[in-house]
């Protein structure tokens, strides 16, 4: 593999972990505001237990989940991303083809 192309995986693998985790940090504090919001309405009794015991399993299985797929695309980078930026070399040369293409 060529330094150029292992340079690039290593770029978006950097950004889209670091979106994925920024998605997670952002999730955390929407369902923390949320929870806020709405337990003061939840009154006395198990409901507001039961809002927060939902908003912890939410938090924790989606950062459980993205903790996943970033080790899995850690894992298999060259493959992913290898074929995204083919995907998107071959796409920049045919607009440009296009666009270069004299008028009839």
């Amino acid at each position: 593999m060529s330094s150029d192309l292992s340079a690039r995986i290593d770029k978006m693998f950097r950004l889209d972990r670091l979106w994925a985790w920024a998605f997670v940090v952002v999730l955390w504090c929407v369902v923390g505001f949320v929870l806020f919001m709405i337990y003061p309405l939840a009154g006395d009794g198990g409901v507001g237990t039961v809002l927060i015991v939902a908003a912890l399993v939410l938090v924790v299985f989606n950062t459980a989940s993205m903790g996943a797929m970033v080790q899995h695309y850690a894992h298999d980078k060259e493959f992913i991303y290898s074929l995204d930026i083919r995907h998107l070399d071959e796409s920049r040369r045919l607009r440009t083809a296009l666009v270069q293409q004299p008028a009839e």
